[in-house]
Parts: structure tokens; C-alpha cells; sequence
């Protein structure tokens, strides 16, 4: 695992912009560093060690030196890749996986060769004849990637935002368009970061710049086209399958080890790698905060040794401005916070991780995709009548049974944003200063996606949105962050290529059950977990703000920033301390808006106030 960055040009600094940018995300990369100082292209590379420790450094080169690689992440099939390009006359100078991706891309092509990749990655390669620079993203989104063109016209990416910051021509400004949309989703949620210019490449996107001019194309969508078949055939294959894909993510020259909750995700993949050790962190003010005894017990029958520690508040607010900078954008979901911790703890004992990310999106786990009893009954009203009773609930304010009449309205794309809501469109409005009430409308960022599934059945279209927006601007982000911000390589077995194409096949009737959500996962998942592992209900990694919020030392502490004179030019002030108020007195539950507008705020000093840029001199 490592951190890139390069920019275009021929600024006269430039050895030491790059040593800049690469010094502000050291932690991706401590081992070592190398640059690489073309006529028309600089890069920079940080390198965490992992697979072929002495000779696997970058940047990388083809054998004539013409083609100069540097990548960020792991190809699981890199041995398989390696055996079809050594039989095609390629010469390898080192056993690395990022060997494979600078010879894959001669042989194939740059297409093809991400057809071919299984894996997480982001990675650019620089051809020096044609002046031509190709960067790609994996399927999923697992690893990040950012981009920005200057005023000056030079062309910069970056792992991290915060390494752009180091270069003299980056203009330092917020994006005034992504505050409403953020307070509704909890991340950022369009193509444009929360820095004004700088953009995500999107997952399963790759790049080619060349002459000035960059265009950008998609190369994997999921088709989620299942196909009927016997149950008991589904789960056999969905348990080989997994069991096959977690022996390819454990490959490794360092220590690897497992997060685990009491779960079934994080079970599943641990029961299935039985490393030396997992890892587990909790809260103490509440046992519903704490699945570390369960994760203890497992570990116990599986004869694993369980590290664990306990989280106080105290511990969390004095590290949130620190989670809020390995962050790059405000991410105000509050598992964030206890995933920092865990990835600090794990990070003392090992140099990667296998986890549990991304089985409720492709074996739909999640509540939202369920339905009850109450609402299968429901549903047998005529769905014109049932959109009807929707639109008229939608605007208005909260009442019982309002979250059920959306839910029954018959198409996600009238009410489905994904697994966060946290303000109602009208109601964001209502706190933010004119300037920024502007951004994109949370319709038009669901409506893009939707439009690519018309027509699909409901648990199609909820998967398929959820892992286009919440599964990269969301989960893979802070797992991501929070763990490169200790060092710590983070592998999610659920989120690869053969996993993804066996579930796309296996139909909906088998993911969604009266029984249970995932239920054919939990089903594979029983023949290697006890039962009480495999039917849990999901909790996620529950998070005591609400409790926090109501107490007054941490009341203080937001208040503060409520009442600075910064968050006066984003909010109305008096409207957010009214939040605060009534959540603190016991009179209304509003811990994730004044977690999500705290955050925002948080972000907002450490990166506009309290972030010192380097100087330079000539």
C-alpha cells in the first residue's frame, strides 16, 4: 500500500514541490519514497512494504524505460498475469504485483489490462514517447484518487488532497457547491470535492491525458442480471468462492490479521483467514456499544488470539480534528471515529488487515433493503396510489409512519438516497447562508445513478445506488483513511471481481428472505461459523453521540465551534444552536445533524485555519 502524486509541467521547484507533496502523506508510505523528474511530468511515490520488500520500490520502469509506473494498492492475480506476460517474451526484473501492471498495460492495453486485474488500485503509467499519462481506479473504489487542473494549466493528482495543498499553484478554496448535498448524505457526494476544483476519479473509471486535454471513461458496471438455480448449489459456490478470495487477499510478506465485531461479515472472513490475531474495539458507556465480548468468544472457539481495547469520549473528541485531516473531506459517519482507533490498535501487531466491507451492498444486507410483513401487505395497494400517498408524505415534516409510506412508494428513486439521511433537503437549506444553498440537488445526484437501472426491480436499483455513491464516498473511504493513517493496509476479500460476479448471478429471493437480510451469506457463512455468528442482526459500528451530545463537557466543546466566527460564514448560527440546544436538553434526537455540521466545522479549521502551507524560496 503506498501514496502517489504527480503533476504536469516544468516548474523550476519541482524536486522539492514533490518531496512537499509526498511529506504531507507520508504516513501511506514510511518504508521509502522515489521520484521520478521528466521533461513534462513529475512523480512522487510512497511505499508501505508489502509484497517483494527489497526490490518492489517505484517508480517502476519497462524495460527500455520508456513506460514509468506508480501505483497504489495490491493485484491478487499478479502471479497468474505475471505467467501470461513472462510466455509473451516480457522480461520482469522483480516479483511485485506492480511489475505486472507496466508490462499488462504494454501487452493488452490499458483497457484490457483493468479487465484483467483483480484487485484494488490506483495507479498511473507515464509514456514518455507519446507524452501520455493513463491512470485508473478499481472497480470498486477501494483506493482514492484526485485530480485538479491548475491556473496554470499544469495537471496534479494525488492518494491524498492534503499533498496537493503542498504545491505553490494549488489554490486553496472551498467549494461552496458541496455543503447541501453533504448535509444530507454525511459525505461528500458528487464527482467535485469539498475542495473547489479538485475531483474523485470515479470507481471503475481510468484516464488518459495527453496534449493538455483529459477525458475520462468507464470500464466495469455492475449488471446484478441474476440467474435462477438451486439454493443449495448458490451457497456452495458463494462459500468457495469466498474462501477463494480470501486465500488471494491474505498473500503477504508481513503480518496479516482481521478486524472483527460480533458479525457476520467480519466473522466470515476472519473464520475463513484464521490469522494469529484479530482486532476489536468498543465503548464503555453501553453494552449496546461494545460487540468486543462476542468478538472475544469467537476468537476463543477459533483459538485466535482476540486484541481489544475500550474507547472513551474523552479519547474520540481530542482525535477527531486528527481523523477529520486523514479524512481530506468532512465524512461525518460516527464509525469513523472508532475505525481510527481500531486501525491504531491492529497497526502495533501487523501490516495489514482482512475486513468485512462490502457484503451488505452486493448480498444486500442492510435494513433498507428489507421489507416487513407489514409492508408486503402494504405493497398489494395499487402503486399508483402508493406514489401518490408518497409524494404527499415526502415534504413533509417527520410523523409516525412517514418512513414507511416512502419505503412503500414502489420506486427507490422517489426516496432511497442510500444508507445515510441525515437532513431533509428543505431542511439543510433552512441553516445554511445564501451562498452556499446552492449546491447540487440530492435528486440530481440519485437521479444519474437510477437512470442507469430504469426499469430494474427495487433491491436492484437500492444495491446498485448504494454502490455507486454510499459504498466509496463512505465506506471505502474511511476505511481507507483511517487506516493508511496508522500504516496499516486494509483488504475487503467481500469486494473482489470473482465475488462480485458470482453474486450478481444469485437472485434477489435468495439475498432478502422473511427470515433475514444476506440470508444466503449467513447461510455459506454457517458452515464455518456457529449459528449465533451467522444470524446476528446487523448493528454496523454503533457509536454513543447521542449520549456524548447531552453531555456537558462535549456539549462545551461543540458550542465552541457552533459559535466561532468561521462557522457564521457557512450556518445560521442561531439555527444550529437551537439543534444543539434541544438535543442536549432531552427534548429532541438531532446527534447526527450536530455531528454532521460539527464535523464540517471541524474539517473546516483544521485544513483553512489551523494548516500551515510550505514556503518557497528561490
Amino acid at each position: 500500500m503506498c501514496g502517489i502524486v504527480g503533476f504536469s509541467g516544468r516548474h523550476a521547484r519541482r524536486e522539492k514541490i514533490v518531496e512537499n507533496m509526498m511529506d504531507l502523506m507520508v504516513h501511506r508510505g514510511p518504508n521509502s519514497a522515489g521520484t521520478y523528474l521528466g521533461e513534462d511530468m513529475t512523480l512522487g511515490f510512497r511505499r508501505l512494504s508489502i509484497i517483494d520488500l527489497a526490490d518492489g520500490t517505484q517508480p517502476m520502469y519497462n524495460e527500455d524505460r520508456t513506460l514509468v509506473l506508480i501505483f497504489n494498492g495490491e493485484i491478487y492475480n499478479f502471479e497468474q498475469l505475471r505467467a501470461d506476460l513472462l510466455a509473451k517474451g516480457h522480461t520482469f526484473t522483480t516479483r511485485s504485483d506492480s511489475e505486472v501492471l507496466l508490462h499488462g498495460y504494454e501487452e493488452y492495453g490499458g483497457r484490457a489490462l483493468l479487465e484483467k486485474a483483480r484487485g484494488m488500485f490506483a495507479f498511473v503509467i507515464w509514456d514518455t514517447r507519446k507524452k501520455s499519462l493513463f491512470g485508473a481506479r478499481d472497480r470498486f473504489g477501494i483506493k482514492p484518487f484526485y485530480y485538479t487542473t491548475t491556473a496554470q494549466g499544469e495537471f496534479m493528482f494525488a492518494s491524498e488532497i492534503k499533498s496537493m495543498l503542498a504545491h505553490p499553484n494549488f489554490v486553496r478554496a472551498v467549494n461552496p457547491s458541496a455543503l447541501l448535498p453533504y448535509l444530507s448524505f454525511q459525505y461528500s457526494a458528487t464527482e467535485e470535492t469539498f475542495f473547489k476544483g479538485v475531483y474523485k476519479l470515479p470507481a471503475a473509471h481510468y484516464f488518459i491525458y495527453e496534449g493538455g486535454k483529459l477525458s475520462v471513461e468507464r470500464y466495469f458496471e455492475p449488471k446484478f442480471e441474476s440467474e435462477d438455480g438451486d439454493f443449495e448449489a448458490y451457497a456452495d459456490l458463494l462459500d468457495k468462492t469466498v474462501h477463494d478470495s480470501v486465500a488471494a487477499h491474505k498473500i503477504s510478506d508481513v503480518p496479516v490479521g482481521a478486524f472483527l465485531s460480533g458479525g457476520v461479515d467480519s466473522s466470515y472472513i476472519t473464520a475463513c483467514l484464521m490469522p494469529d490475531k484479530t482486532f476489536s474495539v468498543g465503548f464503555a458507556e453501553d453494552a449496546k456499544f461494545n460487540e468486543t465480548n462476542e468478538a472475544k468468544e469467537l476468537s476463543d472457539i477459533l483459538g485466535i488470539e482476540n486484541v481489544r481495547r475500550m474507547i472513551t469520549a474523552d479519547e474520540c473528541f481530542d482525535a477527531f480534528p486528527t481523523i477529520q485531516y486523514h479524512m481530506d473531506e468532512p465524512q461525518s459517519n460516527p464509525s469513523s471515529v472508532p475505525l481510527y482507533f481500531l486501525a491504531e490498535l491492529a497497526a502495533r501487531d501487523v501490516t495489514v488487515v482482512l475486513s468485512g466491507e462490502g457484503a451488505d451492498e452486493i448480498f444486500a444486507g442492510y435494513e433498507w433493503y428489507d421489507e416487513t410483513p407489514a409492508m408486503r401487505k402494504y405493497k398489494k395497494l395499487p402503486r399508483v396510489l402508493r406514489a401518490a400517498l408518497a409524494k404527499l408524505a415526502a415534504p413533509m415534516p417527520y410523523f409516525k409512519g412517514r418512513e414507511f409510506i416512502l419505503k412503500c412508494s414502489g420506486d427507490p428513486a422517489d426516496f432511497f438516497i442510500g444508507q445515510a439521511r441525515i437532513f431533509e433537503e428543505r431542511d439543510a437549506k433552512k441553516i445554511l447562508q445564501a451562498e452556499y444553498q446552492n449546491g447540487e440537488r440530492v435528486s440530481s445526484v440519485t437521479g444519474k445513478v437510477y437512470a442507469r437501472v430504469r426499469g430494474r426491480d427495487e433491491l436492484t436499483k437500492k444495491q446498485y445506488l448504494d454502490m455507486m455513491c454510499w459504498l466509496p464516498g463512505d465506506i471505502l473511504l474511511k476505511a481507507d483513511k483511517m487506516s493508511m493513517a496508522h500504516s496499516l493496509e486494509l483488504r475487503v476479500p467481500f469486494l473482489d471481481k470473482e465475488v462480485m460476479a458470482m453474486a450478481e448471478k444469485i437472485p434477489s429471493k435468495y439475498k432478502i428472505t422473511p427470515e433475514n437480510t444476506k440470508y444466503i451469506l449467513r447461510y455459506a457463512a454457517n458452515r464455518t461459523l456457529p449459528d449465533a455468528w451467522a444470524n446476528r442482526q446487523k448493528k454496523g459500528f454503533p457509536v454513543p453521540i447521542r449520549l456524548w451530545l447531552r453531555e456537558e463537557k462535549y456539549v462545551r466543546i461543540v458550542r465552541g465551534y457552533f459559535e466561532s466566527e468561521f462557522a457564521a460564514e457557512f450556518f445560521d448560527v442561531d439555527a444550529i444552536l437551537g439543534l444543539l440546544d434541544r438535543h442536549a436538553s432531552g427534548v429532541e434526537n438531532n446527534a447526527r445533524k450536530i455531528w454532521t455540521i460539527f464535523t464540517f466545522l471541524v474539517w473546516y479549521k483544521r485544513f483553512f485555519i489551523d494548516f500551515t502551507l510550505p514556503v518557497y524560496t528561490d
